[in-house]
């Protein structure tokens, strides 16, 4: 059922009529709800035209049929149809998602649509007085039986259309026919784990097709067709990375790295199968792996709370994860017939899965700063001790791809302070909580460098989707947002393409309320883009690489 409260209109209604000094006065009025009574026979098209109604009256009427132009009062939450003359009802009822309670006591109907299955939101249904068939009077008359005579309707309701358009392929750039680069694909996707795929949470989608076995065939087609050098996938189920993700994948070329959310450590051997965490995987015959590495968001903030209540109480008490894989990059991936670079070519690819709660905007923000913080150490170390060519310690010579569900919108503080090098320390998104102490850690300049009330990170990332370009990543009924996305070192790399959205006008004349749908197996779009790197020149001791501002020592 619907988690929020409805509050049926009163039904002792009563009427008030604007004096006519007000109408004089230009005053305006708004009526949300209407009644027609008077022993009606049919109804004027005129009615459809008043699309802000939320409550219509047209019970005790002598109504044989509703044209399905009814459907064109979208944010109807009551509408009562009872005691008239109805043998039928148009299918186009089903796509009254807003509906909490539909009455159509004392008619003649024998049969229902089973459209009426993908009214979600419906908590009263009222078909008594009516020579329905005994199933469906049965399944009615059983308790909880509005919820489940409309789980059956929708479970049964025939799917359509028959199959989804293709996503177009956006080529940007053609790749440089000058230098040797490697040309490589990456795919961000939240598969949606199957603890969190509910009737509770997606009640739009039929039961069958939020069924992990059913989804599971479709989140690896979706996978398998796209074909990625490099995947990153959030909310993966331990047991099902290794029964079917893992193996799957290994069968195509792929090697992976995964880890469960920090609750995994807590609960049982039979729970832990069940925790979500993030995975990598990329294909042994372009990267070889270097190093893996697991990011614990509540251990970081622990570690760097200086005493923070909120740190404490908001970020630590938090089990999000980030993963990330150093990998050497293969020399044959380089241009054909150029001459692939000497040294090797390492590349940082991470991925993680921020909180959830729109109300934490605080703790994404924290979390995002957290990770670049550790992702900052991890290429430190890792050019320190690999003698990548550069000088020791300097991360700016190994370029970063970074994947994320970051539950933040374009618009947030998350997104600004990654794509801008920092935020402000007064950001609105800190909540004006009192983080300031401990921002110093993750801020480039470190605890003893001049914050300028701001915090900053080393790496000149950019998002490989303009944010025009898809118009949401996280598509269900009561939010429809980009939240997935793909950053990578501009200095080093460039977009050659990039997997576009799906048609929305389709989303629209197909009435898809939202994802899962059968023929979508998660709540999210998967992400793809085609990335060009190029093999930098010898650093020159005065330009910065990659943003990173090391310091001048006089």
């Amino acid at each position: 059922m619907p988690k929020e409260k409805y509050d049926p209109p009163d039904p002792r209604r009563c009427y008030t009529i604007m004096p006519a000094e007000e109408v004089a006065s230009g005053k305006k009025s708004y009526w949300a709800e209407l009644e027609i009574s008077g022993r009606v026979r049919s109804l004027s098209s005129s009615l459809w035209t008043l699309t802000h109604l939320t409550a219509l009256h047209i019970n005790d009427n002598n109504l044989s049929r509703i044209p399905p132009d009814i459907a064109k009062l979208p944010h109807l939450v009551y509408l009562n149809l009872s005691s008239n003359k109805l043998r039928s009802l148009p299918a186009e009822l089903g796509n009254m998602v807003s509906l909490r309670e539909l009455l159509l006591n004392n008619n003649l109907l024998r049969v229902l649509p089973y459209e009426l299955g993908r009214l979600f939101q419906l908590q009263t249904l009222g078909l008594k007085g009516n020579p329905l068939s005994p199933d469906i009077l049965n399944l009615y008359q059983e308790p909880d039986g509005t919820r489940k005579l409309l789980n059956y309707m929708l479970d049964n309701l025939a799917v359509h259309p028959e199959q989804l358009p293709q996503r177009p392929w956006i080529t940007l750039k053609e790749r440089d026919q000058m230098s040797p680069t490697a040309v490589f694909t990456v795919m961000c996707y939240n598969v949606l784990c199957d603890k969190y795929a509910t009737r509770q949470l997606y009640g739009y989608c039929p039961s069958w097709a939020l069924n992990w076995e059913y989804r599971k065939k479709g989140i690896m087609e979706e996978i398998t067709s796209c074909d990625a050098d490099i995947i990153s996938l959030q909310e993966v189920e331990t047991e099902q990375y290794y029964t079917m993700f893992l193996e799957t994948l290994k069968e195509r070329g792929y090697d992976g790295y995964f880890c469960p959310k920090s609750r995994a450590k807590l609960v049982s051997e039979q729970e832990r199968k069940h925790v979500d965490g993030c995975a990598v995987f990329f294909k042994t015959d372009k990267f070889t792996l270097v190093q893996k590495h697991t990011v614990e968001f509540n251990q970081v903030a622990l570690a760097n709370s200086e005493g923070s209540e909120v740190m404490l109480n908001r970020v630590m008490t938090k089990d999000n994860i980030g993963v990330a894989v150093l990998l050497e990059v293969n020399k044959d991936v380089f241009s054909d017939g150029m001459k692939p670079p000497q040294e090797r070519q390492l590349i940082l690819v991470a991925n993680a899965h921020m909180h959830w709660d729109p109300e934490y905007s605080d703790v994404k923000l924290v979390q995002t700063m957290m990770f670049l913080s550790e992702l900052k150490s991890i290429a430190e170390r890792a050019s320190g001790s690999l003698g990548t060519g550069s000088p020791s310690s300097d991360p700016s010579s190994i370029p970063i791809v970074l994947c994320a569900d970051l539950n933040s919108l374009p618009d947030s503080g998350v997104v600004e302070y990654l794509s801008n090098g920092g935020v402000a320390e007064t950001h609105k998104d800190f909540k004006e909580l009192r983080y300031n102490d401990c921002l110093t850690n993750f801020s480039c300049n470190g605890k003893n460098g001049n914050s300028d009330g701001s915090v900053t990170h080393n790496f000149q990332l950019k998002s490989a989707y303009d944010s025009n370009m898809m118009p949401y990543t996280n598509y269900t009924y009561d939010f429809k947002g980009v939240i997935d996305y793909i950053f990578f070192s501009k200095t080093h790399m460039s977009v050659l393409g990039l997997m576009g959205p799906l048609d929305t006008q389709w989303l629209v004349d197909n009435n898809i309320t939202g994802c899962p749908h059968p023929h979508i197996p998660s709540d999210h779009f998967s992400l793809l883009a085609q990335l060009e790197l190029h093999h930098p020149p010898p650093p020159h001791p005065l330009n910065p690489l990659n943003g990173l501002h090391l310091p001048v020592h006089r």
